[in-house]
């Protein structure tokens, strides 16, 4: 893959087009800022380097953590922002800045409300397992549990208001004079390219996980794994940054994942886990605390031989994971293996039987490991499955610090008039590493901050 060209040039003397919100990627940040923007009454126009919009969030599972909803009051929930807030510091260590997690933790709610009731987005929450973290089950996804299905109803609704969406068009260079950001110009299929002048620009791109350079500069202790994640994060915005003077913050967080099915690249939720299923290595022996989560699992799972391991679970599991289109794909392609006893199942996967039973065996129901997991009392039982996964990097959660508008700010503090952003390209809540990251981070920043980015639309004119 060739590096990303980000340039920062003076404006041209004029603009093949003109726009007042322009908008550079259609994920699910974008998309959100778009419908929040026209709401606004702001002219808007989205660009997308893709054929069709999709993003990271395509290939995530589409879930949304969210405290205080209708949802969840009618499913007999009590949570609060405030409850909600504290569980994102706790998995961060406290390293995040306080008004950006009371920022995306009081304005969740609002949004998953606001999708559900004016644009009809059937969300449901995720109640038959806990995520590790939440005290609350928040979880918030549409029927397929699926990235790609938010992406398309964000889209559809999108289109259904006149929103201008186009696809194949990648922003090589911003404008700027006088502190303000002018316009942008991008680059055709045909090698072409146009300027785009707009009023205010909200960067709703990428990471910078498909940029090995970058990676390997901030984070070289994934770099090695999996790359999971969606190939047009190569990270322009915090290039575009660096050019700008743009403050940035926590480039060496990640949201990775250690639960992908090897060779199959098919995610396998976390599910399998938290409901009493373990992983083991290629000696059939479990190795750290599995309860810690999936992204940290990514470093624990690539530190063993050969970079791989062995989730092991059983029917009753494997049941409640078929709720997640990505699960029954996995079946589909043959990567979940299953049998009556562990003997048969470990000869399936390649492992030491005797070592595989003795580990099962070993499993303290109703109390806690030498690794510090605490186990509940329903047994792993015949019929048994496992599947062979790797860890992976999925998305980089650092980025461009931004105020409570979603504005971008200046290495000093202040912010741009009129340049905003919000998914990859704003820094997130997951601390410095990936031990902070929180189930549904990601998405989390993406529609907060799009929500609010599109929302202050007045402010920049």
């Amino acid at each position: 893959m060739t590096e990303p060209t980000a340039d920062v040039a003076p404006p041209p003397s004029a603009f093949d087009i003109t726009c007042e919100t322009l908008i550079i990627g259609a994920g699910a940040c974008g998309l959100v800022a778009a419908l929040s923007a026209h709401e606004a009454g702001q002219q808007v126009l989205v660009i997308e380097a893709d054929p069709v919009p999709s993003g990271s969030t395509a290939l995530s599972a589409g879930l949304i953590p969210a405290a205080g909803t209708k949802i969840q009051r009618a499913a007999g929930i009590d949570d609060s922002a405030e409850r909600f807030a504290a569980d994102i510091q706790a998995k961060a260590k406290g390293e995040n800045d306080p008004a950006l997690v009371d920022l995306l933790a009081s304005n969740a709610a609002p949004v998953i409300d606001w999708l559900t009731d004016t644009h009809g987005l059937p969300f449901s929450l995720v109640t038959d397992f806990d995520y590790p973290g939440h005290s609350r089950r928040r979880m918030h996804g549409l029927p397929t549990r699926s990235g790609a299905e938010l992406i398309d109803a964000l889209r559809t609704v999108c289109e259904n208001a006149g929103i201008d969406i186009i696809c194949e068009r990648r922003a090589t260079t911003l404008f700027r004079d006088s502190g303000r950001i002018h316009g942008v110009a991008v680059t055709r299929p045909d090698g072409g390219t146009e300027t785009i002048g707009c009023t205010r620009l909200i960067l709703a791109c990428n990471g910078f996980g498909g940029n090995r350079t970058l990676v390997h500069r901030h984070m070289p202790e994934i770099e090695n794994g999996l790359w999971f994640g969606h190939d047009g994060n190569r990270g322009e915005a915090v290039l575009w940054g660096e050019a700008l003077g743009a403050a940035t913050d926590h480039l060496g967080a990640y949201q990775g994942h250690g639960n992908v099915a090897h060779p199959h690249g098919i995610l396998i939720t976390w599910a399998v886990i938290t409901e009493g299923g373990v992983q083991v290595n290629r000696d059939g022996r479990r190795f750290w605390n599995e309860a810690q989560g999936y992204s940290e699992a990514a470093r624990a799972v690539l530190a063993q031989p050969g970079g791989e391991a062995f989730a092991i679970f059983d029917a009753r599991i494997a049941t409640v994971a078929r709720q997640f289109e990505d699960f029954k794909r996995a079946e589909s392609a043959g990567a979940i293996k299953t049998a009556d006893t562990l003997d048969a199942l470990a000869r399936k996967l390649g492992l030491p039987a005797a070592a595989l039973v003795e580990t099962i065996a070993s499993i303290p129901l109703g109390g806690t490991d030498l690794f510090g997991r605490s186990f509940g009392l329903t047994p792993l039982a015949a019929p048994y499955c496992g599947v062979r996964v790797t860890g992976a990097l999925f998305h980089t959660q650092g980025g461009l610090q931004v105020n409570e508008t979603a504005q971008v700010l200046n290495r000093d503090g202040t912010p741009f008039p009129n340049l905003y952003a919000g998914g990859g390209a704003a820094c997130g809540v997951s601390g410095k590493s990936d031990s902070g990251y929180l189930s549904g981070n990601g998405l989390l920043s993406a529609v907060v901050l799009g929500r609010v980015a599109g929302r202050a639309g007045g402010s920049a004119s």
